[in-house]
């Protein structure tokens, strides 16, 4: 399958994020932005999602990279109809690139499109591009003190989901920690225990998602 590549449009208005809502609600389509840092697990974790939710939803995919497409080439393997974003050094994905990248998708034909944004935890949490749902991942590998350094990226998410959990016994990761400082910055806000390796926790993952997409494409 021929991959698109298409470079990032840096020019930014603040409206463009309401815009591209307004245009995926008019063809009903569902924006899911994917965050986290680089090995957090985000393309794994979009992989074993299309697998689960395939049968029941119209998929896309927009992988954006710095530079690249190594992503892109997985994610297209599956037969999901995928666009490569590359940002040229641009630490995140801006609205305006999502507005450019659409046309490249058969919306007609999707209901969801899942959005994988640079791995950064600054960045992309401060850039709306149009999403219905963001999704804020933290690997266990990477230390239960992320919450605390980066309140954005977890403020300001629709869910957290503590990835490679299965990796827990290996690592001097604090849980309880991560647990309190996301509820502190985000009351009440989903977490999901996911390891994309085993499957673990992903039928709850799978749910909540699922039930995302339905109230917007409805």
């Amino acid at each position: 399958m021929e991959i698109k590549v298409l470079h990032q449009i840096m020019d930014w208005n603040e409206d463009v994020s309401e815009e591209v809502k307004k245009t995926l609600a008019e063809h009903r389509v569902c924006l899911i932005n994917i965050m986290g840092s680089p090995g957090a697990g985000k393309t794994s974790l979009i992989t074993a999602l299309i697998e689960r939710l395939k049968a029941s939803f119209r998929i896309g995919v927009i992988e954006g990279d710095i530079a690249g497409k190594v992503d892109a080439e997985r994610i297209a393997a599956l037969g999901i109809p995928t666009v490569q974003l590359n940002t040229d050094g641009a630490c995140h994905i801006e609205a305006m690139s999502i507005q450019h990248i659409l046309p490249e998708l058969p919306l007609n034909d999707l209901d969801v499109i899942f959005v994988e944004n640079i791995g950064n935890l600054v960045c992309p949490a401060e850039f709306r591009i149009g999403e219905s749902l963001r999704i804020t991942l933290l690997s266990i590998p990477e230390g239960d003190d992320k919450v605390e350094k980066y309140p954005l990226m977890f403020t300001d998410t629709d869910c957290l989901v503590l990835n490679k959990y299965d990796m827990l016994p290996y690592f001097d990761f604090d849980e309880q920690r991560v647990c309190a400082n996301y509820e502190s910055v985000n009351p009440g806000a989903p977490l999901f225990r996911v390891s994309s390796r085993s499957g673990e926790g992903l039928d709850s993952l799978e749910e909540f998602i699922a039930g995302q997409i339905r109230k917007a494409v409805l």
